[in-house]
């Protein structure tokens, strides 16, 4: 090891240039990372593969301008330098772009190394006097390459690649075997066939060139120095939070939620309003800022009445709530930003732009985000399209940000450029399945059919004599993650309850590249007419499928249970084998319970007395398993436990296991008996792993709302003479179940709908991150909590199998097989699954009303009688009401006043027409008064509807409902279950998503039958809706701000 010196210019607090000398070591060996290594480096971790033609080196501009294309998979034998990984770091602004740097680094699935080339002897460079920084680090670049190139003996060459053309003709020719080229010409020889990157490269390259010929007036104020933001939050001047922007009013109005600032000051515990583009000041939906409040005498309220369109700040005066805390944007501490979907106007919108740089104002997708300058010379190919594009700075000289397109997803309007673009706003990213990921799956044919492992057996208990095993799930589901079983003890003394689940992480070990794409993605995404799964489908829907009459690996949680009190007596935690005897659907699982007649598929071959026998078994197994949950229920029911109202659906499918419709399932018995056998082997396993790892456990914990958001429930049942009582969860839950309209049982549905949405978010956390006492699960009444029954589709449910493993050898007197995650990492990631569930839950959203768009667009809302229906008013606006349409699950408002002035008054008849008048609101209705008299909309009532699309070009088709008339449509059917409208809606829309992709099914020959896509790209396009209830109805409640 040799000491050095290393010169650094520095900036103090003040500004002053101040000139720092540090010790610096250098040494012989340092890591290569290269398989053609034959000095016996030290090269742990990733390895660039020999069997490249070259190893690519680039140099700091091209890291810090065009890492994107750097990211492509295809690339292979990248080296990454210390040198330019440090000028990303502190390249200012760049902290995201170094944060991708350092994941890709780190993610085995991409084929790039970093060397540390500033400590290795023979290729550190010293900065030589009067050289610039930007000489001296392309000097330690290109001595890096050299020393790859030597130190491998010459068996790679070595490609440099710059942006420079004055380093391209000084260093091209210095050292044979080390070549030296642009960017754009090692694409083109070496990846010529690699048309994303090239199309990426000529992007940054035009915005690179737009950025530079900017002008200087500004349009904005700048931003404040960090260490002025930071001393002003520290003293309390200036507000930090997250930026969020109106949806409905994203021209004028956002808030930012203040953090920590509810002791100091009670006028600012909630949030601060930012009205209009100036005092927003660059901000973009997402970025954390700073914020410094106005005067008082400047501060507003948000606006209250329904909003058609969007308003600008011009006609932006509107009915305003009480005024509230202001403020605006003084400065940016981190930006969020994102891939954005947008879309390249029509060419009677460019023409007044400027034709000779073709730099296009396009609108995105989401109407939070402010049109983006997108410089390219496809501008009139790419008209009507959807395009990626990425922000790259917004400048204060400029009205609108800059950015560069990405990637085409196709023309806007077409179904598969819809989903993409919703999976895409949602940084949702689900490529197919590697083919390295592949080879890590076991292997299962006809040819090599898969069995049990002789040393499992060993290792595990084994049930499948011992256990009567069944599962119950809905009809066709094909990925059974588990299992039940039930039995008597002792001659009637004690019950046996087990909880038997998919043992998938004995198939994806911690680290391997299926476990990193599991963990990138976090969960299944379901769509409307697709879903993607978290893992190949040899395991979903195979091998990790609890199918009936074959062995299977588990995770058990079996109860010993006192037979009369069912108080537990002893619980076993383990690994097992199990072998399903039954593989129930709902609806035959009830019926046995009911006595009644029905014909179970695995007893059809045996004789009338062996099939009764076994049909009484299994009959006497239910009972027990249903008596057991009505126990443990009630148990949560004295506790608080909170039963709201959620949208249960079914999948309907055809002969070849396809969806072909969702349909409102019937509430059963059973379905409540499986869900609380779930609902206990996740508690007792929470309870289980806090024990062994009290500060690195993965739990799930639902907060207590705050009362405020209660409001508006407490209101509503008010004014139908109901009290509701919020102050804790039994006490709401007794009071919403007294909460009953014999005469109208949607009223009681709308309560429970309002509940849900006063709720907070329930999520996972690391036990080492909050206190004990909010590990409090608030719907379910439980102390402890966690996911541990469906691993095939969470991948929190992997981590706590894992856990519950560790768990089992600890007690076992072994040491954990791998080291646990600590606190942070362990919160880190639960903050990582957060993220990717809200955002596989707004996705499906989306995905669903855009379905329920594309089913009403070609219907002629004034004839087709699908289009009038029935719905009800659950909130009151200045200008308008919400209204629920129970038939389709639709939300949305209903205006009584317009543009114009009109209002909607009713007639005799009470058909509603526009007149002249005027509208008044009150706490529990809304009455509007015109020529023709005084028309009253009260909440709760039921009136008829009309319901359109309202298209768009730019941004995501919205349903529109209309008044017709102020009564029911359909009196005396109303309290019947609807189920024909959703069904006819969804049938509808998966025919024309099929139609649209032209894909046929293809029936497999091989049980589990897998799709087309299945097999090619271990993708599943027909969704499977198995224990979705939990997702469905958080989804299905989220609210429309209006």
């Amino acid at each position: 090891m040799i000491k050095t010196e290393k010169i650094l210019h520095l900036k103090s607090s003040r500004g002053r240039k101040v000139r720092v000398v540090r010790e610096h070591y250098v040494r012989e060996r340092v890591p290569c990372y290269s398989s053609l290594c034959q000095a016996g480096c030290d090269n742990n971790g990733k390895v660039l593969p020999g069997d490249l033609t070259h190893y690519v080196v680039p140099d700091v501009g091209v890291v810090v301008d065009y890492q994107e294309i750097l990211e492509f998979r295809e690339l292979q034998g990248i080296v990454f330098t210390q040198t330019a990984c440090q000028a990303v770091h502190h390249c200012k602004g760049r902290s995201r772009q170094y944060n991708r740097l350092r994941n890709l680094l780190k993610d085995p699935r991409h084929d790039s190394v970093l060397f540390a080339n500033e400590f290795q002897e023979y290729s550190f460079c010293l900065r030589e006097i009067g050289e610039s920084q930007e000489q001296w680090q392309t000097r330690c670049v290109y001595s890096a390459a050299v020393w790859y190139y030597n130190h491998l003996a010459g068996l790679m060459d070595v490609v440099m690649i710059t942006e420079d053309r004055d380093v391209i003709a000084q260093y091209s020719n210095l050292h044979s075997g080390v070549y030296v080229i642009s960017v754009q010409e090692y694409l083109q020889n070496f990846w010529s066939a690699l048309r994303a990157a090239h199309e990426l490269y000529s992007s940054i390259c035009q915005a690179l060139q737009e950025k530079e010929s900017e002008c200087t007036e500004k349009e904005f104020t700048d931003h404040l120095p960090a260490e002025v933001l930071e001393a002003g939050i520290k003293s309390g001047r200036y507000i930090q939070g997250t930026l969020n922007v109106n949806k409905h009013r994203a021209l004028t109005e956002a808030s930012v939620r203040a953090e920590g600032l509810s002791d100091k000051n009670a006028e600012l515990s909630s949030e601060v309003l930012v009205y209009g583009k100036k005092n927003r000041n660059r901000a973009v939906h997402g970025d954390i800022v700073v914020v410094e409040l106005l005067p008082k005498s400047e501060w507003r309220g948000k606006v209250s009445a329904l909003t058609e369109g969007q308003l600008d700040e011009k006609n932006g005066e509107d009915l305003q709530s009480k005024p509230m805390p202001t403020g605006r944007i003084v400065g940016i501490l981190q930006r969020n930003w994102r891939d954005y979907v947008v879309t390249f106007p029509p060419r009677e919108s460019t023409q007044s732009q400027s034709r000779n740089s073709q730099r296009i104002l396009t609108v995105p997708w989401d109407y939070r985000i402010p049109k983006i300058h997108v410089s390219t010379q496809q501008a009139d190919a790419l008209q009507d399209h959807r395009v990626v594009v990425r922000i790259d700075s917004w400048e204060s000289t400029s009205l609108y940000p800059n950015g560069h397109s990405v990637k085409v997803l196709g023309r806007a309007g077409e179904l598969e450029t819809e989903m993409q673009t919703i999976l895409i706003e949602n940084s949702i990213r689900v490529p197919p399945f590697s083919d390295a990921q592949l080879r890590e799956m076991p292997v299962n044919s006809p040819e090599k059919p898969w069995k049990v492992d002789p040393a499992q057996v060993a290792e595990r208990r084994d049930l499948r004599d011992s256990h009567l095993v069944f599962s119950i799930d809905p009809a066709g589901c094909e990925d059974v993650d588990d299992t039940l079983s039930v039995r008597s003890l002792a001659g009637g003394k004690l019950l046996e309850l087990g909880v038997h689940i998919a043992d998938v992480t004995h198939f994806v070990p911690e680290g391997s590249l299926t476990d990193l794409e599991a963990h990138a993605r976090a969960t299944t995404y379901y769509l409307a007419d697709r879903r993607y799964d978290m893992l190949p489908a040899v395991l979903s829907a195979d091998l990790c499928s609890l199918l009936g009459g074959v062995d299977r690996y588990a995770m058990s949680v079996v109860w010993q249970l006192d037979a009369h009190t069912l108080a537990v007596d002893k619980v076993w935690y383990g690994r097992t084998i199990i072998r399903s005897s039954y593989q129930l659907h709902y609806e035959l699982a009830q019926a046995l319970l009911n006595g009644e007649q029905a014909e179970v598929p695995e007893l059809s071959l045996l004789s009338p007395y062996e099939k009764d026998a076994k049909l009484a078994e299994l009959t006497q197994a239910l009972e027990m398993l249903t008596h057991v949950a009505r126990h443990l229920r009630a148990q949560r029911d004295q506790g608080g436990a909170l039963e709201l109202e959620g949208v249960e659906v079914r999948a309907q499918l055809d002969n070849e296991k396809n969806i072909t419709a969702l349909v409102p399932r019937q509430p059963l018995e059973i379905h409540e008996t499986v869900a609380e056998c779930m609902i206990y082997a996740n508690h007792w396993v929470a309870l289980k792993i806090h024990e062994s790892f009290p500060h690195q456990a993965l739990l799930r914990h639902h907060p207590p709302p705050r009362q405020e958001f209660f409001n508006q429930l407490v209101e509503s049942a008010k004014s139908r003479g109901f009290a509701i009582d919020t102050r804790s969860n039994k006490a709401l839950a007794d009071s919403l179940d007294k909460a009953v309209d014999l005469q109208d049982p949607l009223l009681n549905r709308l309560l429970r709908m309002m509940a849900t949405q006063a709720m907070s978010q329930a999520h996972y956390f690391s036990t080492g991150a909050i206190s004990e006492d909010q590990y409090y699960h608030y719907g379910l009444a439980l102390d402890r909590y966690t996911h541990f029954t469906s691993p095939i589709r969470r991948y929190a449910d992997m981590v706590v199998h894992r856990l519950l493993t560790a768990a089992i050898d600890v007690d076992k007197g072994q040491s954990p097989n791998k080291a646990l995650a600590t606190n942070k990492e362990l919160d880190e990631l639960a903050h990582h699954i957060n993220k990717k569930n809200r955002a596989a839950q707004q996705a499906q959203k989306l995905s669903t009303e855009l379905f329920q768009c594309l089913y009403f667009k070609d219907r002629d809302p004034g004839t087709d009688p699908c289009c009038v229906t029935d719905a009800v008013i659950y909130a009151i606006r200045d200008n308008g009401v919400l209204a629920f349409v129970p038939l389709y699950g639709i939300k949305g408002p209903v205006y009584l006043k317009n543009r114009e002035g009109l209002v909607l008054s009713a007639e005799q008849d009470r058909r509603c027409e526009w007149q002249s008048g005027s509208v008044r609101r009150y706490s529990d209705h809304i009455m509007t008064t015109s020529t023709i008299g005084t028309t009253t909309f009260k909440l709760f009532n039921h009136i008829t509807v009309r319901i359109s699309v309202q298209s768009s070009r730019c941004h995501a088709d919205s349903v529109s409902l209309e008044l017709v008339y102020n009564r029911p449509h359909q009196i005396g059917a109303l309290h019947q279950t609807q189920s024909h409208g959703r069904n006819q809606l969804v049938q509808e829309v998966v025919r024309l998503a099929q139609e649209a992709s032209q894909q046929v099914q293809e029936k497999a020959t091989w049980r589990p039958k897998l799709s087309k896509e299945e097999h090619e790209f271990c993708q599943s396009k027909s969704p499977n809706l198995y224990l979705l209830l939990e997702e469905i109805r958080e989804l299905s409640l989220m609210e429309i701000e209006y």
